[in-house]
């Protein structure tokens, strides 16, 4: 089986459409930087992460993108996702072969971007 099937660089390019890179700035003055790097200091997040919900929040794109500027909701309903499909299954007497395991880590990979857009969408209604 190789590395790279066509199956595999499709997933590859569809995953890369989502990178950002490109950049929107502003300048700011002294006194405004230090305010921002104040409030993003007390709020725990880079003034890049403010920045970008700001604009996408001002711009009304509740999307895919927003699952990205958390990736901690995303990362724990990943783990979460595991830990029923693997546990489920053990608890039963079941066994979980490496292939099955490896095919649940690439599902999980690719359903836990779309879930945690599906939390965030609920969290804000």
């Amino acid at each position: 089986m190789p590395l790279l099937d066509e199956t595999k660089l499709a997933e590859k390019a569809v995953k890369r459409a989502g990178y950002r890179v490109k950049t929107a700035g502003t300048k700011l003055n002294t006194e405004e930087l230090a305010a921002l790097e104040k409030h993003c200091r007390d709020k725990g997040e880079t003034p890049g992460e403010l920045i970008r919900q700001l604009i996408l929040t001002e711009l009304g794109r509740v999307t895919r993108a927003d699952p990205a500027s958390n990736p901690t909701l995303t990362e724990v309903l990943g783990v979460r996702l595991l830990l029923v499909n693997v546990l489920r299954p053990l608890a039963a007497g079941q066994n979980l072969s490496l292939e099955a395991f490896d095919k649940l880590l690439d599902q999980i990979s690719n359903l836990k971007h779309e879930m945690a857009g599906k939390v965030l969408v609920e969290q804000r209604r």
